[in-house]
């Protein structure tokens, strides 16, 4: 299916969360003076405007960026906001993807591989980065397919990013399969799979098989409104995090409830961390 576009939904809660680990994973990597890749299964247009008409059908960015950006956000947000403000360059009208945040928060050294199956958002990012082919490479194809060529990469470091639209069932056992197969390549890769939170039951059988895994894990979770009656929609999102960054829980684990707090869309939002590190 095609039908999914990021646009209606770029800068929302769930984006937040996502892109804030994102980025403290990057900056944490950067910390090595060792070259490493990023894999990006799901990569979309890479750089969405705010401003736009689909970006305002929904406008959910005012429910999540714009909240962090008008709050007094605590040090660990500030990697992630000064590389949002770095791609408006003040206009605070481009929300940055995660392939921009990726290519604005890499070194010169490093690589980038983006897959994108639609091939609106394909040929968006092929002309997005069209200067930097030397370092970012970008496919129209199914990611979960893609990565397998890219794993281990030649730098034996690397952080993959695994976020289907899960318009279909089917996208929730293909995370498994495919963390299972790229583990198999790649051990000791950081991998950072995002999820809708649901009721339903697929999105809790999946981290069910991936907690079954014998890996160390960080899994965030943050709900910013109750369940539906009705049982439709999405009332939080999470993050599983797979090799996850030694100091990746100390920064994320302390700022939760203020995260919940700012995100929130009713008294029940929450927030909650847990993991396993050996």
């Amino acid at each position: 299916m095609l039908s999914y576009r990021h646009a209606f939904h770029a800068g929302n809660y769930a984006d937040v969360l996502k892109h804030w680990i994102f980025s403290l994973v990057l900056d944490y990597f950067n910390q090595k003076d060792k070259p490493y890749w990023v894999v990006d299964t799901h990569a979309g247009a890479g750089l969405y405007r705010l401003d736009s008409s689909v970006a305002n059908k929904t406008a959910e960015y005012v429910d999540g960026i714009l909240r962090l950006q008008q709050s007094q956000a605590p040090e660990p947000f500030q990697v992630y906001l000064e590389a949002v403000a770095a791609a408006n360059k003040g206009q605070q009208m481009l929300y940055p993807g995660s392939p921009w945040l990726a290519s604005h928060l890499i070194n010169p050294v490093d690589k980038l591989r983006l897959f994108e199956l639609h091939p609106t958002d394909a040929a968006l990012l092929e002309q997005q980065f069209a200067s930097q082919k030397r370092q970012i490479a970008i496919q129209q194809k199914d990611g979960f397919e893609g990565i397998k060529a890219c794993l281990p990469p030649p730098t034996k470091r690397g952080i993959v990013l695994i976020d289907p639209p899960y318009e279909v069932k089917d996208d929730y056992s293909r995370v498994v399969n495919c963390i299972k197969d790229s583990l198999k390549r790649f051990a000791t890769g950081t991998y950072l799979i995002w999820y809708p939170r649901l009721q339903r039951p697929e999105p809790q059988q999946m981290i069910d098989r991936l907690r079954s895994l014998d890996t160390d894990y960080l899994h965030v979770t943050l709900d910013v409104q109750k369940t539906a009656a009705d049982g439709f929609g999405m009332h939080g999102s999470g993050m599983w995090i797979i090799n996850p960054p030694w100091t990746l829980r100390q920064s994320i684990e302390p700022h939760l409830d203020w995260l919940a707090k700012t995100l929130a869309q009713d008294a029940t939002a929450r927030a909650h961390c847990e993991g396993r590190q050996r």
